[in-house]
């Protein structure tokens, strides 16, 4: 025989109370080791008797309710938990387990067992990335402002909270027990985790932005105050229900302290030792992520035996964990999507089994959720006010005080605990819980629309190579995503023919993405600082564009930058630094390099350049040329002292290849360069067609042939083209004649000479006419595509 003695006898009791068992007071329940694999159905056997089975269609329903949650759902943003939480409550009694068929079928008491001891061993491996992916060297940003918002947040609720509970005991009649838990459920309302808000802010895609790193700075310091105000007011205290005697605390604070010893002074060196033996920039060996996963177990065993919560020593052992690339990074990658869409589901349904809404007595609902309303409204009335005294903009402010009310697991394992040191009933959990969803379930979509990173990115005048006097310097933001985008971006620098009269201010920025750590970073590198882990892979990147700085001193000054985000808030860093910087131009590689062959191959980070260009070139304040690498990067560097460097500018007209002359332009200049504009046209006649922006290509092209009179490496040439054939074929006359091609990216889909080609085009981001140019089997040069900068509103100057 066997019995559960994981979960707490109160919950057997309440999930045997909710599943409609008359079975008394439960704490134990047993099974026979001959009920563990079924013989099969033909045989005579029903599996969902056996404990192997039954523990697999408790997964598969599980994992199929939060999967179906997700997807008709997704509209609405709603969190992770609020979804994990609500397939709980939708196959525990309050909906599907009303059937005591089902109930009996699925999740029946000899079930919990195994059920309950593998939600266990999810939920270790849950708390122990939680420490893995905490930065503790965030608390480095912490500065007077968020300090401050970080205290309020926590510490405004709980005044208000505690005083509403104050008032609503003196005023309404409750039962005894809900009385005394009251000023409880409040301090428990009012705590926030900097994991829980981190992941929320992940979810919306805001986590790298100016915003978002105000909200990870002011959590982290809630979190501080939030673990001391737990410690004080749960465990501590003598007169708490949590322990009895003042003394026991004691006992517990000495076994955590040696327990931390362990984890700080013998296994923290272990892993540290491993890491030095892993070569630099490769990923972790599969032994030592094997370790570092069994050390956390081990962890878990170390609480048990010194009679702490089992979740305690694998959460401290993820937080000594090195946060990033390559610990951090090798262990979510391989523990995230196991534990959060398999392990997660089955622990909230096993919490789901406890919760039964119908057993909810109204009046008793109603005073918790008005405690929680009250905390919610004190986090929100805290965080505003202190921000917008710090000059933060109201709509920012008001969705920060949002942030700091979200909730997940932490919050839950809270919940959880003071239910079972009897700091509250079974009802009130209940209730906490559905005050949990209630709560993140309205806040994200909220934050979402109040929050739009990308409206700081509008500009009102336009910043572009156009626009830029030729005696200013020229600022660039070069985007690199690995070592092999470097030389095409050095060239193209060179191209630019930095002078004295108009200098390069380049500022890279290299993209490793958010893998093993909660926070996004942005990294400046000066030199002679010390460099962080996570950044030290940059070096070399940046070292080769020092080294093209050194070549042209006082002509350009390099400024390299690490960013360290999500996939799908890479391009805020891009966006902001842009803004903040004034550039000019962005330099983004793209996505596929084409190959003589006719076929692509695609590098390592091809999803998060697609995804990071795509938003760039919606959302940037300034111009942007992204790079097809083709030829360019074999080729002579435009500095040489070889044969001069061979440019090309295809010139049909609009914004952006107007914008693409002005590149050209620049360009030829250099004088290692030699550059042809050719110019598409209609019938022949350019004069007879009146509209306005052909009168403004018609002036840009004038003035382009006038500037470079007398410049004898210069050529202009006109071609007449009927169709969009036509084009084709002044595009495969291109072959092999020129290094480097520029073209503009968008151009009117109506023009005589792009009919028939839409139907053609492959890539979407690179427009009409590049994608014919991207196509290896018609060219073997570099493409320059480019986009200036989006038309902006005409409301100022």
């Amino acid at each position: 025989m066997v019995g559960s003695v994981i979960m707490d006898p109160e919950d057997v009791a309440t999930i045997a109370q909710n599943l409609g068992h008359k079975t008394g007071n439960i704490t134990i329940i047993c099974a026979t080791y001959g009920q563990i694999e079924s013989y099969g159905i033909y045989k005579g056997t029903n599996p969902l008797h056996y404990w192997v089975p039954l523990l697999l269609i408790q997964m598969s329903l599980s994992c199929a309710t939060f999967l179906f949650l997700t997807a008709i759902l997704k509209p609405f943003c709603l969190p992770m938990v609020v979804r994990q939480l609500l397939a709980g409550i939708i196959l525990g009694p309050s909906v599907l387990c009303k059937n005591r068929a089902f109930a009996n079928a699925f999740f029946p008491l000899r079930g919990l067992i195994m059920m309950d001891t593998v939600a266990a061993f999810g939920f270790i491996l849950y708390f122990f990335l939680i420490g893995v992916q905490m930065d503790p060297y965030l608390f480095k940003n912490v500065d007077r402002k968020t300090m401050t918002i970080g205290l309020c947040s926590v510490g405004v609720p709980m005044v208000i909270s505690t005083t509403a509970c104050a008032i609503i005991v003196s005023h309404i009649s409750l039962d005894v027990t809900l009385a005394k838990s009251l000023p409880y459920i409040a301090q428990a309302e009012s705590l926030l985790s900097l994991p829980i808000i981190a992941g929320l802010l992940a979810e919306l895609k805001i986590i790298n932005s100016e915003f978002g790193r105000v909200a990870l700075s002011a959590s982290f310091m809630a979190g501080i105050f939030c673990t001391i105000t737990v410690i004080a007011t749960v465990l501590w205290q003598p007169d708490s229900p949590a322990k009895s005697t003042h003394s026991e605390g004691v006992h517990g604070l000495v076994n955590i302290l040696f327990l931390l010893l362990i984890i700080i002074f013998i296994m923290r060196p272990l892993l540290l030792c491993m890491i030095r033996q892993s070569p630099e920039g490769q990923p972790l060996k599969e032994s030592y992520v094997v370790a570092i996963i069994m050390s956390a177990l081990f962890t878990g065993f170390l609480s048990r035996a010194l009679g702490l919560n089992l979740y305690l020593g694998p959460f401290a052992f993820g937080i000594c964990m090195p946060a990033g690339p390559p610990v951090g990074s090798s262990i979510v990658e391989r523990l995230d999507l196991i534990t959060n869409w398999l392990f997660m589901p089955l622990y909230l349904v096993k919490n789901g089994l406890v919760i039964n809404i119908s057993t909810i007595e109204l009046k008793n609902y109603l005073v918790i959720q008005s405690v929680a309303i009250i905390s919610a409204f004190g986090k929100f009335l805290g965080t505003y006010v202190v921000s917008r005294l710090s000059d933060i903009p109201s709509a920012d402010a008001a969705a920060l005080g949002l942030v700091m009310n979200a909730q997940g697991v932490l919050e839950l394992g809270v919940f959880k605990l003071m239910k079972r040191e009897q700091v509250i009933s079974n009802e009130a959990y209940v209730i906490m819980c559905i005050s949990l969803m209630i709560v993140n379930g309205t806040i994200a979509p909220v934050i979402k629309f109040l929050y739009d990173p990308s409206k700081k990115f509008t500009v009102y005048k336009r910043r572009s190579l156009m626009n830029l006097k030729s005696n200013l310097e020229l600022r660039v933001l070069v985007c690199i995503h690995e070592d092999i985008n470097v030389p095409a971006m050095i060239n193209v620098l060179e191209a630019l023919n930095p002078t004295k009269r108009s200098p390069l201010m380049v500022y890279v920025l290299h993209f490793i993405e958010l893998v093993g750590r909660s926070n996004a970073l942005l990294i400046p590198h000066k030199r002679g600082k010390t460099i962080s882990n996570p950044a030290k892979t940059s070096e070399q990147i940046f070292n080769v564009f020092r080294s093209f700085e050194s070549n042209n001193s006082g002509l350009v000054s390099v400024l390299p930058y690490t960013s360290i985000s999500p996939i799908n808030a890479m391009h805020n860093d891009v966006c902001s630094m842009a803004l903040d910087q004034r550039t000019s131009l962005i330099l983004v590689p793209f996505h596929e390099r084409m190959q003589p062959n006719g076929t692509s191959s695609s590098v390592s980070y091809k999803r998060a350049i697609k995804i990071t260009n795509l938003n760039i070139l919606d959302k940037a304040p300034c111009s942007i040329a992204m790079l097809v690498e083709n030829g360019f990067i074999g080729r002579a560097a435009a500095s040489s002292s070889q044969a001069c460097f061979r440019v090309a500018v295809l010139f049909l007209g609009g914004t952006d290849d107007r914008e693409a002359l002005a590149i050209g332009a620049r360009m030829a200049g250099h004088q290692c360069i030699k550059l042809t504009l050719v110019r598409l046209l209609e019938n022949g006649s350019i004069s007879s067609d009146e509209t306005e922006e052909r009168k403004i290509d018609n002036i840009v092209v004038s003035e382009f042939r006038i500037a470079m009179r007398g410049n004898l490496r210069v050529m202009y040439i006109e071609e007449v083209v009927m169709d969009g054939l036509g084009t084709i074929l002044v595009t495969k006359s291109m072959q092999d004649q020129y290094d480097l091609i520029i073209v503009g990216k968008r151009h009117d889909p109506g023009s005589l000479l792009l009919s028939k080609l839409t139907d053609w085009q492959d890539q979407k981001d690179l427009g009409i006419v590049a994608d014919l140019f991207s196509a290896a089997q018609f060219i073997n040069s570099t493409i320059m595509v480019v986009q200036q900068a989006n038309t902006m509103p005409t409301l100022a100057p």
